[in-house]
């Protein structure tokens, strides 16, 4: 088995020092396309879009798809937050010239990717990480026994380093960028159970201090929500066991040796830019790992 310090590095330790944040600004988002009535019909059409001259055949977009890429746009952009009530099927419609049912389908797809969600008798909302649901969607450790629920924190440390170069890689940042390293471990009525160790781009998550995440009561992800404009929409996750590491054994109280889960994880926002860098140990003598497939 692999030692649980292959998993957690010190790298961020080592290169530990205030930075500055990396020259310009991020990207700006792109606007909300075909935001009232007068937009042209031809911006959502279903035509043929050229390919290299090495393929037999054009490719099509469908205009459900190219519906839900405008409505995407719009999330992307602010013009409807987080919680928010989106405009109706109609509505939509109106705004982009297609028929009630393609909107619906656009939608449909939006609300399979969590982007937003359904509520019978009231409409459909951006979706939020403030959501009791959402608190378990990047959170896939379940107790073997009782009801799941949220753990505490305790945070280790909290800093502004230099991405290291695996780090940058994953994150598509330069290695030296700016990052924020946070470590913590999380309590389960009381027992620890997930160690965890953080990487979040310094640029976006600048302010971001030990103080604010202690006194924020909510999941974490409500808080890159609400305060730093961050909406964590997927993941991808790689997951081994592992033996636990003289580190690992204090900060969980086990033995050396100890069996333990380990998952590498990178999240992304809009746009399919990576946002976090997480990796963590999980203690299972209590817990499982729990994924739904379909």
């Amino acid at each position: 088995m692999n030692s649980a310090s292959s998993n957690l590095t010190n790298n961020a330790t080592a290169a530990s020092g205030a930075v500055s944040p990396t020259a310009g600004t991020p990207a700006t988002p792109v606007p909300a396309a075909a935001s009232t009535a007068a937009a042209p019909v031809a911006s959502v059409n279903a035509a043929a879009v050229p390919v290299p001259a090495a393929t037999a055949s054009p490719t099509f977009s469908p205009l459900y798809q190219q519906i839900k890429a405008l409505i995407t746009q719009s999330l992307q952009s602010g013009e409807w937050k987080p919680g928010e009530l989106i405009p109706s099927e109609v509505e939509l419609a109106g705004r982009f010239k297609v028929s009630q049912g393609t909107v619906r389908k656009a939608i449909d797809e939006l609300a399979a990717e969590n982007l937003v969600m359904r509520r019978q008798g009231k409409g459909t909302f951006v979706s939020t990480h403030h959501e009791a649901r959402a608190h378990f969607r990047f959170l896939r450790l379940v107790p073997d026994e009782g009801v799941p629920h949220y753990p505490e924190s305790k945070f280790i440390e909290v800093k502004r380093v230099r991405a290291p170069a695996d780090v940058a890689r994953l994150m598509d940042l330069k290695s030296g960028d700016a990052v924020i390293f946070i470590k913590r471990v999380q309590y389960f009525d009381g027992v620890p159970t997930i160690v965890e160790e953080l990487w979040l781009p310094g640029l976006i998550f600048k302010g971001l201090t030990a103080e604010r995440l202690v006194e924020y009561k909510g999941p974490m992800y409500g808080l890159f929500e609400t305060e730093f404009g961050t909406r964590m929409i997927r993941a991808s996750e790689q997951i081994r066991a592992v033996c636990a590491d003289a580190g690992a054994a204090q900060l969980l109280n086990i033995d050396l040796g100890t069996p333990l889960l380990s998952s590498e994880r990178v999240s992304f926002t809009y746009g399919d830019k990576p946002v976090e860098l997480r990796r963590g140990l999980y203690l299972t003598s209590r817990h499982h790992y729990q994924n739904e497939l379909s």
